[in-house]
């Protein structure tokens, strides 16, 4: 069981959405997302999580996976033309090892038949990007949790709702994607934001906000320009986990909205368990 002694909490409410956006995330300060994750503690959740569980889109499998590290994690550079400064960063966050098992056995007896480890994998710039920000003391044991492309939006929803009793334990559970995700359409230094992206994010944020969960897990027949705010689920898909590990019919509550690049949202929630 995972201690709690520790520390000055005895469990979570919540569970978060963040929106990573561009790799740059890490570096450049123009970026109000950055100054937002930045300011995550002081502003977002002063409580400081035993562990932390990320969903991250940048790891895609067939049947669920995570990694199960014992010692500091990797930081693994899985972007390509960027500054090289970039590469040069590090986030050496202990592996959850006994989170990895945790997970691994709550989706087990939820119906998920296999659930791989993987004892090597260390942590993606989804996840070691928007942490190296939010917990820049990288003191915290993180664990990461794949995501299934060939699955649908409910299938992850309801892995999250597998995944709740994590945050009795103090577990901090971060899906970590994009509220939009086309990189074909998006325009450097356009300022401006795309219309239908624009639509799109209004029809989420309408959505969460007013509880239309089932509308979000069949965003493909729902939502206004699905199919080009998300040509693939693979950055929308930790939204629904992180929309399941809330509970039922969680408080969604919008903590970031910024543009970048034409098409790119950095829109991030918070749900927050029903009482």
């Amino acid at each position: 069981m995972l201690t709690t002694a520790s520390l000055n909490m005895a469990g979570l409410k919540e569970t978060f959405f963040i929106s990573h956006g561009s790799p740059t995330l890490s570096i450049d300060d123009s970026l109000p997302a950055r100054h937002f994750l930045k300011a995550f503690q002081q502003r977002v959740l002063p409580e400081k999580p035993n562990s932390i569980l990320v969903v991250s889109a940048h790891w895609e499998t067939t049947e669920p996976a995570v990694n199960a590290i014992h010692g500091p994690s990797d930081t693994i550079y899985d972007f390509y033309g960027f500054p090289k400064p970039m590469y040069q960063l590090k986030y050496p966050a202990p592996g959850a090892l006994e989170l990895a098992n945790k997970v691994k056995k709550l989706l087990e007896e939820a119906g998920f038949e296999r659930v791989f480890e993987d004892k090597k994998r260390g942590l993606d710039h989804g996840a070691w990007v928007p942490l190296m920000l939010m917990y820049p003391e990288a003191d915290i044991p993180v664990c990461q949790l794949s995501v299934q492309t060939d699955m649908d939006a409910t299938y992850h929803y309801n892995l999250g709702r597998a995944l709740a009793p994590l945050r009795k334990e103090g577990v901090l559970i971060v899906g970590s994607g994009s509220a939009t995700h086309n990189l074909r359409t998006m325009q450097r230094n356009n300022d401006s934001v795309a219309s239908w992206a624009a639509e799109f994010e209004n029809w989420l944020r309408e959505s969460l906000l007013s509880g239309r969960y089932e509308d979000v897990n069949h965003y493909e027949e729902k939502a206004p320009f699905a199919k080009l705010a998300h040509p693939r689920p693979e950055h929308f898909y930790p939204l629904h986990v992180a929309m399941g590990a809330a509970g039922v019919n969680p408080k969604a509550e919008l903590i970031h909205d910024s543009w970048t690049n034409y098409t790119l949202s950095y829109a991030s929630y918070k749900f927050t368990e029903s009482t």
